[in-house]
């Protein structure tokens, strides 16, 4: 099962709709003070996320990993010249847990 963007996150509306993602903040905050190990890469053409998480990580569900460490939205297609952050699974599933 992968890692869910959810995980933690207060359910509202009597349990038909999740609340912020502490996950998603945990992450960025932890590629803006550098204690989420990652790497950048540079995209040269225009990529999809799911499709890039897919390659990177062996599953695409983990697209949202790649939308909350760059900061970008959730946005799928991603433009040429976008930097994407990588980083590492193992860092984000003992982070978001």
């Amino acid at each position: 099962m992968a890692l869910s963007r959810y995980t933690r996150s207060p359910v509202l509306n009597y349990g038909r709709q999740f609340g912020t993602s502490i996950g998603v903040n945990a992450i960025r905050a932890g590629i803006k003070d550098g204690s989420l190990p990652s790497t950048p890469l540079l995209l040269r053409g225009v990529e999809r996320l799911d499709t890039l998480a897919g390659s990177i990580y062996g599953d695409s569900r983990y697209w949202w990993v790649l939308a909350a460490a760059s900061d970008i939205g959730w946005g799928m297609q991603v433009p040429a010249g976008t930097i994407i952050n990588i980083p590492d699974l193992g860092a984000v599933t003992a982070l978001v847990g």
